[in-house]
This record gives structure tokens, sequence and C-alpha cells, in this order.
């Protein structure tokens, strides 16, 4: 569901004792000690429950990943399957087989299911759209003009598609012939389409409405792997000046504001100072290492942590005196929300759209970029666990401002940078994979940037 901001925003079952509970003992009562879990534990906890989410709630005709998921209500919408969503469920599954949740022979199977779903379902110029229904593979339209091609989310999917053609490459005449069929798919994606002949990328093409939303993708946001990825196609390539005129605004992308002494280093349209949500730092960044990434005008590692500090910073401060805010509880990003009426939406929660909801994904993504606050942070969602921790991990969003309401729902695009962040901080397994293909160091080449290698 992540969309556009510049546009428009749209839009496991664990027993265990409560707080204040009192036991027994030699005919007194005392309080039961808190639970003890090392941080080890946590992220493990953390990692396997949200993996459920890309497993066990998967649909089950295509095998991806579901735009969304309501426990309470689990026909509701259940058959609109999310394309980014799909991506950072591949990546999920890596990490299923390499931390023993599932074995390597029921991972090729759900993935070749997927990957064949993705060679028969609608695509546009190559391109998939936002949403698809995961029984026929049709496009399901996302708004009245979206009904097209969406080359972010598409984006999104390579990158996951990239990761799992990487770990299988090497392996039986199964996992190749995977790997295989997954290098085919996303060389078709004809990037420089979908750039009307300019200098930039658009976000869609549609082939009733063409290039109507007309929506350029210039930075700072979500889209930076789009550009990578636009420039490491092979037969649908991109110039550095479509990447230099569109992304980097011929260096305007570039911000000298500095807030909580901490440089923000790019430019957060519609919040120039504090920032906008995290998931502009953790959806390009789930494959493609931000740590070392520079090009002419930016760090993107250093400008990924800073906006995170800022975005806990804020917390810190609490401007709005929203309760628990502070170095357990943080973390600003889209997600559902509790609207006016007290019932639920979506919004792209920030400093400058700060309505009193936490979204979990958004401290526990940033784990790379601040381990310490975001264990912290994770902690606080553990110790509060009988309301927060579902079947599918942590819920998507909550608020202790308003009597502790919780959204009783999952998304797939802020479920999946949780599972997968946490191994990139732990073992950098997706960033490995990622960074190894020979296409995208050639696209990074390409385009001028120093990363690590």
């Amino acid at each position: 569901m992540s969309k556009y901001l510049t546009l428009v925003i749209l839009i496991i079952g664990f027993s265990c004792s409560k707080e204040g509970e009192q036991a027994p003992t030699g005919g007194s009562e005392l309080p039961l000690p808190e639970v003890q879990i090392t941080d080890d534990e946590l992220l493990d906890l953390t990692q396997k429950s949200t993996f459920k989410y890309f497993w066990d709630f998967a649909h089950p005709n295509s095998g991806a990943a579901r735009e969304r998921y309501h426990p309470s209500n689990p026909a509701n919408d259940q058959n609109t399957v999310s394309v980014g969503g799909t991506g950072f469920g591949l990546m999920a599954i890596l990490i299923g087989i390499e931390r023993n949740y599932i074995n390597r022979g029921e991972a090729v199977d759900r993935l070749n299911k997927i990957v064949t779903f993705l060679e028969n379902a609608d695509r546009f110029r190559g391109a998939w759209p936002h949403w698809l229904d995961g029984n026929t593979g049709k496009v399901r339209s996302f708004s009245p003009q979206d009904n097209g091609g969406d080359l972010v989310e598409t984006a999104f999917l390579v990158q996951g598609l990239i990761c799992v053609k990487e770990y299988f490459k090497n392996g039986s005449d199964t996992e190749k012939a995977l790997a295989n069929k997954i290098d085919v798919l996303w060389k078709g994606v004809e990037w420089n389409y979908y750039t009307q002949n300019q200098n930039a990328l658009y976000w869609h093409w549609s082939p009733t409405n063409g290039f109507a939303i007309n929506l350029m993708l210039r930075g700072y946001n979500e889209t930076l792997i789009t550009y990578v990825l636009a420039a490491a196609s092979p037969d649908h390539s991109i110039s550095k000046e479509v990447y230099t005129n569109g992304w980097a605004a011929n260096g305007a992308i570039k911000s000298g504001n500095i807030k909580y002494g901490h440089p923000l280093i790019v430019r957060h349209p519609g919040s120039p100072l504090l920032g906008g949500p995290l998931f502009f730092s953790h959806y390009s960044y789930l494959g493609l290492n931000p740590n070392g990434l520079a090009d002419a005008y930016v760090n993107y590692g250093d400008a990924s942590i800073s906006h995170s500090l800022i975005n806990y910073n804020y917390a810190l401060e609490n401007p709005k005196k929203f309760k628990d805010y502070g170095k357990d509880c943080w973390g600003l990003t889209a997600s559902y929300t509790r609207n006016s009426t007290g019932g639920i939406g979506y919004t792209a929660h920030s400093p400058v759209n700060d309505t009193g909801v936490i979204s979990p994904t958004a401290a526990i993504s940033s784990i790379p970029y601040t381990p310490e606050e975001s264990l912290s942070a994770m902690r606080y969602f553990y110790k509060n666990k009988d309301k927060l921790l579902g079947p599918a991990g942590f819920y998507d969003a909550f608020s202790p401002q308003f009597d502790f309401w919780v959204a009783d729902a999952y998304l797939a695009i802020d479920q999946g940078p949780q599972i997968i962040m946490i191994e990139n901080y732990r073992t950098g397994l997706l960033w490995n994979l990622f960074m190894q293909n020979t296409e995208v160091k050639a696209g990074l080449d390409k385009l001028g940037f120093s990363y690590a290698k």
C-alpha cells in the first residue's frame, strides 16, 4: 500500500502472564517477576512470528503476499495480492530457509508457484501493477487512473526476485531453473519506456490512461531502487542523465538542514526539517545496501541513520505530549491509523503528520541504523505483547494515547521490512545477495555510485 506521498496517500498467539497478575507463594500473593528475554531471543521471536505473514497467510492459489490480513476478519479483501509486498515476501522466504523455519525443498516449491503466477499475471510494458487478483493474475485498480504498470512496486518485486536468483543460481538443477526463470522475468521490464523520452522515470503507465498520472520519481523518498534497477537492466536501461535529472534533481536532493544535532542530508518533500515517514529509508534498502552507498551528492547510509535518529528524537521531545512517547515508544511511518471518529484508516505518519499512532515497523525496520533505540522499542512492544503481538508478528499500529487502541490488522509492506532488516542487521543476508548481482553492480557503476565491494 506504499504510494507516491507527493501525490496522495490513500488510504502469535502467545500465552503469557499479564502484568500485575498475582501468584500464590507460601500462602501469600506476590507479583510475578517480569519475563526476561535476551536481545537475540527478541529478534528471533520477531522474525519467526513475522515470517508467518508470508508463509502461513500468503494467498493460497498464487503463493504471493496478500495486501493485508485482518485476523478477526480473514475474508476481508483476501484475494488482493501486493506486488511490492510479494517482493518482500520472496526475501522473507530466503530468511525462512536460513533460520530453519522451512526446508529448502518447501521454499523452492513455494517460490516456483509465485514465479509461475508472476509469469502469467498482467504486465504493462513489462511492469506489474500495484495490485493483482491472486486467483486470476488480473490487474486490480489501485485508483481510477492507476490500472496499469506501477514501476515502483515492480522495483520492490524485482529487488526480491534478484535475491532469490542469487541464492539459488548455483544450486540443484531445479534451483538453477528457478533462477533462470527469474532472470528472464525481471529483464523483461521496460524501464526506459517509463521515461516518456524525458530525463526522469515516471511511476505509472496504463493502456487506457497512458501517463495521465504523470508522477515523476524524484528524491528523496522510497524510489531510489527503481533508478538502480533501471540502470542495471541489460536490454531496457536508462542513461545516467535520467538519474541525475530525475532522482537527484541535478543536486537539489541535498539538504543542509539540521535537527536535534543530526543533519537531515536529503530533501524530504513536505517535511524539510523533520523528515518524512521512515519507510523512505527502508523499502529501497532491503537489498540495496545503504552502508557506504553514495552518489555525487549524497551518502545514503548516513542519510538513513540521520533520518531514523531525527524520528527517534522527535518522540523524545514529544511536542504534542502524546502518552508513552519516548525512548521506548517511538516510530512514525505509513500504516493503519486511528481516524478522528475512532475508526481505522491509513496515513503516512511522520513528525509533521503525527496523530499519536505508533507503527512498530518504523522502529523495528530501522534496526540497522539505530540498533539500541530499535531494541528499546521492541522491548516496549514485547512488554505489551498481550495487546500488540498477534498471529503474524506485532500488529500494524497502536496508540497508547487513545486507551491503547490497536489496529487488529497487518500490511505486507509493513511486515516485510521487519524480518528483512533484522536479518540484514544480524547477517547482511539480503544485502549480500543483492549487491553481488552482476547487473546490479553494473547499474551502480553506470550511475557513478561508490558502494561496499
